[in-house]
């Protein structure tokens, strides 16, 4: 792609006057150095929480699912809660990687390959809950079609459950490969600059790559493809997920509005979790100038427009429960905000809906504290948003004799804590072993997003910028 004209009113997305060298130095250095202190630290306080999860999840297996609190009429509770959750969280990833590539949208370049690291820990995470909920995890391949002996023995291919064994397969199979494809040429970065034993472990890792215009055309065909499935599977799965409750006759979850209503959900929660490690990622690895205030108002822009998409979608719950005149439909509306768990309907409300209004400010756009203690707060608020359609609809069905109450009991907390411990322990693993930023694709946009070519500090006029961009250095040819 040629360097083409760039707006006037753009502004930069690389800081600092970099050079190519200087961003190939400022990314691999953090795999190269020793740890800092800092994340040592957090990373003995995440493997602790991950163990303590551990730990919970082999006392739900010893004890059985009555360690839990579910009961007799709240059966789902806060594994599928949970298990939504975290599904919803990688979201963004995928949608940064193959949508904005798709739209070329320059500032994604800066957040891609965390976000798509993050999917992939975020399915990890979520995968472990079915693999507990079913109670005896010891026959827990009974969930795939294979050919067995077992006669009647065979998944329900009705059932949206069975559905989700294959859309969340896929979904992490897809990232997984979209993800591995672009840290290639950014493994070949490290080898280049490493020696002995960690030379060898990076070339084997880079599949020998050489740079090779050849090489560069079949990874951009390959990002494009893969990109290309991707897209798709950003609706598919959380729709696949949605299914799960609306496939069902109860009141409260048999509604149509389901499935687009939780893929906006899932990108909005992405997008926050993205925000929350951006920021502390940009602090403790000093990316400042790669991660800008551009890049982080961009993504509040898209965790505005999607909260204000769910916020609408809640609006329409509550009228399609009064018009339809439905009387347990409204009761389970009405339950949901004046019943026993009004707390986290309104915790819900305030969090989704009403807090991410604030994005409409610019200068809280740019905000880095505000930015981080929102992303915190989404959330919440989407957990609440899980929480609220599982148990709430449960608690309260058509025999009063069998209502009741959920609490969760502390394995279940402890599980829960131990997911998101597994989820930061891979991902500091992750900042040590790849480069957070991608090397190639930052030194793609360098010569239309370097502010020392447009911003106010630009020292290299444009026509000066579209002589050079047919002289582009090696390590960026080819790429796009």
């Amino acid at each position: 792609m040629s360097a083409g004209v760039v707006a006037p009113v753009r502004r930069p997305l690389i800081e600092g006057h970099k050079t190519y060298h200087q961003i190939t130095e400022d990314l691999c250095s953090p795999t190269e150095k020793a740890p800092t202190r800092a994340w040592v630290i957090a990373f003995i306080i995440s493997a602790s929480v991950l163990a303590f999860g551990l730990f919970c999840i082999v006392w739900t297996i010893w004890m059985g699912i009555g360690s839990w609190g579910a009961n007799r009429t709240i059966g789902w509770a806060y594994d599928i809660t949970n298990f939504v959750w975290w599904i919803g969280i990688g979201h963004a990833g995928t949608l940064i990687s193959a949508i904005l590539l798709l739209f070329r949208q320059r500032w994604r370049t800066g957040v891609n390959r965390a976000a798509e690291a993050m999917t992939i820990f975020a399915v990890i995470c979520a995968a472990m809950f079915p693999l507990i909920h079913v109670g005896r995890i010891w026959v827990v391949f009974y969930f795939f079609p294979y050919p067995n002996t077992r006669g009647s023995l065979w998944p329900n291919f009705n059932s949206p459950l069975l559905w989700d064994v294959f859309a969340i397969s896929t979904y992490f199979s897809v990232s997984l490969l979209f993800w591995y494809t672009g840290l290639v040429p950014d493994f070949a970065s490290i080898r280049n600059r490493a020696t002995g034993l960690r030379k060898k472990i990076y070339n084997g890792l880079s599949f020998g790559w050489t740079g090779s215009a050849k090489h560069w055309q079949r990874w951009e065909s390959l990002s494009l493809v893969l990109a290309g499935l991707s897209t798709p599977l950003v609706l598919s799965v959380h729709t696949i997920v949605s299914f799960d409750f609306a496939t069902s006759v109860i009141p409260g979850w048999h509604t149509t509005i389901f499935p687009p209503y939780f893929v906006a959900g899932a990108i909005f929660s992405g997008f926050a979790m993205v925000q929350t490690l951006m920021v502390i990622t940009r602090k403790i690895l000093k990316l400042e100038e790669y991660i800008t205030l551009e890049h982080i108002e961009s993504m509040n822009k898209v965790i505005l427009v999607t909260g204000t998409i769910v916020g609408v979608a809640y609006l329409t719950e509550l009228f399609i429960a009064w018009y339809s005149g439905y009387v347990y439909e409204q009761f389970a509306f009405f339950n949901r905000a004046m019943g026993v768990y009004w707390w986290s309907y309104f915790g819900m409300m305030t969090c989704n809906v009403i807090s991410p209004q604030i994005f409409w400010v610019k200068k809280f756009r740019r905000s880095v504290l505000i930015t981080f203690i929102m992303s915190i707060f989404v959330n919440i608020g989407m957990w609440f948003e899980r929480f609220v359609i599982i148990a709430t609809t449960l608690a309260r069905d058509y025999l009063p004799s069998s209502w009741s109450y959920y609490k969760p009991t502390w394995v279940e907390i402890g599980i829960f804590i131990g997911t998101i411990g597994l989820f930061f322990t891979l991902y500091m693993i992750f900042t040590r072993v790849a480069p957070v930023v991608a090397i190639a694709e930052v030194k793609h946009i360098l010569k239309v997003g370097g502010d020392q070519y447009i911003g106010e500090n630009a020292t290299h006029s444009h026509s000066n910028d579209l002589d050079h961009s047919h002289s582009k250095s090696h390590s960026d040819h080819g790429h796009h």
